[in-house]
């Protein structure tokens, strides 16, 4: 039998079915039970409860593009952002974050997706890629940028293990904040709450925005503050091509006052199925592929070019006192919700299955509520190769290709002559360490023999 009070805090949300799921239990199972129930916030399924019954927002009725500053088009400025973002650095005002909370199933592999291989050559982690690239740019800025990474309760310990494993790549063990990713339950169609087993409930990752409410909660928030940090730059685990703590970005951010920055790359096509950056009837947001009419999805502008081409690559900078405002104060992010056949536990028939909502929060709902925003395009195959499929586009496979070409790039521009076939495909694979170089202009204090087409190139 669960407690007294538990049990009639139970009956008042409406679960009166886990009152007799629990009685039916064995003494020490209830007790787990009993624990796991008592961890529920009761205010928070209200909420849910509520965003059930009300049914799917209304479509927007206007849907407009955004305007984004376009990196290089404007050198001064780029120039001028630049000294910003790199003042911001050596101040210690900036930290990293990452979201890492998934696992790499969709790539065939187990475990923390940080640490599947992304390397062209050496084979790097994901996690070993970004933490050079912040090693790097911390010399560059005098000073350690702390890093915050998200992680789940599935990949948590897997994580911190990795990280352990490989001597943090580098990094100073106190520069680098670990907390684990918030939770939900899930919901039937009449509000009731899922089991996973016998004596838990089902609870699933609380999407991407739920990481403001984690920073916080964790504790890493204040301590970023603490140390100074007035921005956080945000990415997401999958992208090695990310432009790590951006100085040219930051300085933009901080120049145009924003709260809220985010980075967007051209389409590569009307229908390729990715979040655009625009207006919602009047207010800055992400418009996801499927509330896109397919009139504005092909709709051009006087150059030939996409009016709706922004796509969102969840590269953003955030203040930390925009951050401070959700978590101490009135704002509130919108629930998304996903009604799908959701795997739970069935007193009668164990293991089993029911439709039901899943409940998720996005980051990108935040840009409406900041007070100035700011959008900044960028090339994709500079600062955006994710490795999200097995095959295809946004695999292992092109984000090696799209590496490999950008890093030949880097050294074609420096003057070097890198092998090509007569077509100009790569002859070579060519893989520079974010420890030697971070872009271009990295590369021209190298002294480098010619290449060969007999050997690759790894520095």
């Amino acid at each position: 039998m669960l407690p007294e009070a538990l049990a009639q805090q139970l009956k008042s949300h409406g679960q009166e079915h886990l009152v007799q799921h629990a009685a039916g239990l064995a003494a020490h199972e209830a007790a787990r039970f009993a624990a796991d129930i008592a961890s529920l916030d009761f205010a928070l399924l209200r909420t849910l409860q509520q965003s059930l019954r009300s049914g799917p927002p209304a479509a927007p009725q206007v849907i407009e593009p955004l305007p984004q500053l376009v990196r290089g088009a404007d050198a001064a400025g780029d120039s001028a952002a630049r000294v910003r973002g790199e003042a911001m650095l050596k101040a210690g005002r900036v930290a990293a974050f990452v979201v890492a909370g998934g696992q790499g199933t969709r790539l065939g592999a187990s475990g923390p997706k940080g640490k599947h291989p992304a390397a062209a050559i050496s084979g790097a982690s994901l996690f070993q890629v970004f933490a050079e690239k912040l090693l790097h740019r911390g010399r560059k800025a005098g000073r350690a940028i702390p890093w915050c990474v998200m992680t789940s309760p599935e990949n948590d310990s897997d994580t911190q293990e990795f990280f352990a494993q490989h001597a943090f790549f580098g990094l100073d063990p106190n520069d680098v904040l670990f907390f684990q990713q918030g939770t939900l339950p899930a919901l039937d169609d009449a509000g009731r709450l899922l089991l996973r087993s016998a004596t838990a409930l089902f609870r699933s990752p609380d999407g991407h925005g739920g990481s403001l409410r984690a920073l916080h909660q964790s504790g890493a928030l204040q301590q970023l503050r603490a140390r100074g940090v007035e921005q956080l730059f945000y990415f997401q685990v999958d992208n090695p091509l990310v432009d790590m703590c951006d100085p040219v970005f930051l300085g933009r951010h901080q120049l145009t006052l924003s709260e809220f920055s985010s980075k967007a790359v051209p389409k590569r096509a009307a229908d390729e199925k990715v979040g655009v950056l625009g207006r919602l009837d009047g207010a800055a947001g992400v418009i996801e592929y499927s509330d896109l009419p397919a009139h504005l999805r092909e709709a051009r502008d006087a150059d030939g070019q996409l009016r709706f081409r922004a796509g969102n690559i969840a590269v953003h900078v955030l203040d930390c006192a925009f951050i401070e405002r959700f978590v101490t104060g009135s704002l509130q992010l919108p629930w998304h919700r996903a009604r799908k056949e959701i795997p739970c536990f069935d007193a009668a028939v164990g293991n089993s299955s029911r439709v039901g909502t899943k409940f998720e929060l996005f980051i990108f709902d935040a840009m409406p509520l900041a007070q100035r925003i700011m959008v900044m395009e960028v090339e994709r195959r500079v600062e955006f190769s994710p490795i999200k499929n097995r095959s295809g586009d946004d695999s292992p496979d092109s984000c090696r290709r799209d590496s490999m070409e950008l890093h030949a790039c880097w050294l074609e521009r420096a003057g070097f002559a890198v092998p090509r076939d007569a077509t100009g495909a790569l002859a070579v694979r060519v893989e520079i360490s974010p420890l030697t170089a971070l872009g271009p202009e990295d590369i021209s204090a190298l002294r480098l023999q010619p290449f060969t087409r007999n050997q690759d190139i790894l520095l």
